[in-house]
């Protein structure tokens, strides 16, 4: 992808937010959007504003304002959406501020000036969005966390989980995180495993780079690092064909290899865990 490409970055914060992406990095996701030197045309996020409950909330009210703020000072444009109270017949009450058709209203009319376009969102309504912006030429990519659209995964031009972004969404209990490095806390997958032999091999992205597209370790220009892994290290909640299943997101500690030099082992494998919002 060559450095002129103009991109478009549209993030559904509340359909991130409840599904696994709760404190995602909002820097963090604009160095991964330049990842190709590309040009950061649009910068978009869509964020839910209860103004009902910040009257009688103020530490709602100062929290909300602050984050706003803190997206804000990343370069981000913010497209408030008001929380709206339904209630029906039974008396039950339901909370709604859907961003979806700003989101996509948003995307098709500013497509002409993109050319590569990055949707931040787990919700199938936004498929035949995709087609659309693919159809005026716009390459799209996903990212997303959790309760994920299996159609919107298999339609758009490529997509990341979220969990394996390097520090896109911080590990809570390692403030001081050095994502990659012996020591460290990372999320990736199982490329290899042997059961017989009770061991095989993780990958993780070791940084945000340009070659993502080059998934084998052993390449030099390959922004991927294989790790060793035994069994014993796996923890029992990971059954063996979560293992051999390349959707599993696993967290684990990185630590030096005492058999292999410049090698490192997996430690306390488990699965990604979410922070509660």
């Amino acid at each position: 992808m060559s450095s002129a490409q103009r991109v478009g970055v549209y993030v559904d914060a509340e359909n991130i937010r409840y599904n696994g992406g709760y404190q995602m990095r909002y820097d963090v996701l604009r160095r991964f959007a330049s990842r190709e030197n590309g040009i950061l045309q649009r910068l978009n996020t869509y964020i839910a504003f209860d103004v009902e409950r910040a009257r009688e909330d103020a530490e709602y009210a100062k929290k909300s304002r602050i984050y706003q703020q803190m997206v804000r000072d990343f370069g981000w444009k913010i497209t408030v959406k008001h929380v709206r109270r339904y209630t029906d017949e039974a008396g039950n009450v339901t909370t709604k501020a859907n961003a979806d058709l700003d989101m996509a209203v948003d995307a098709m009319l500013q497509a002409d000036k993109l050319d590569q376009v990055i949707l931040v969102t787990g919700d199938g309504d936004f498929l035949q969005v995709v087609t659309a912006l693919q159809n005026r030429g716009c390459r799209v990519e996903l990212i997303a966390f959790r309760n994920i659209s299996r159609q919107l995964q298999m339609e758009v031009d490529a997509f990341w989980s979220g969990f394996l972004i390097p520090d896109l969404l911080p590990v809570s209990y390692e403030p001081r995180n050095d994502w990659g490095k012996p020591g460290s806390c990372v999320r990736g997958v199982c490329t290899k495993w042997f059961p017989e032999k009770g061991y095989g091999f993780l990958r993780f992205i070791d940084q945000i780079a340009p070659n993502l597209w080059i998934t084998d370790p052993r390449d030099p220009d390959s922004p991927y690092v294989s790790v060793f892994c035994h069994a014993n290290e796996v923890a029992d909640e990971v059954a063996e064909e979560m293992l051999m299943n390349r959707e599993t997101i696993l967290e684990f500690y990185l630590n030096e290899s005492e058999q292999k030099d410049n090698g490192l082992v997996a430690n306390n494998v488990r699965l990604a865990t979410v922070v509660n919002r």
